[in-house]
């Protein structure tokens, strides 16, 4: 599993994200991950993979809230002490 992924804004700016959890659905994988591990209530963030070039993967955040509710109750039901709000 990967520890950190590096996402890019529309600016170019660079944030890195910790990696939570992560899973596949329906042939689709997913990533929960956050930016601060030490805050007790974490901010976190699901990302989709879109494509991979050579070695680089590139995800994405889900805007299809159907898909977004969906993939929130899985990664719930991983970490069965965890309840994640929208």
């Amino acid at each position: 599993m990967l520890d950190e992924i590096t996402v890019y804004n529309e600016d170019g700016e660079e944030s890195v994200f910790h990696v939570i959890e992560q899973t596949q659905i329906n042939g689709n994988s997913y990533l929960l991950a956050t930016e601060d591990v030490d805050d007790e209530e974490l901010d976190a963030w699901i990302f989709r993979q879109v494509r991979t070039d050579d070695e680089e993967v590139y995800y994405e955040t889900i805007e299809d809230e159907t898909e977004l509710e969906a993939v929130i109750e899985v990664f719930e039901e991983l970490l069965e002490d965890c309840e994640i709000e929208m």
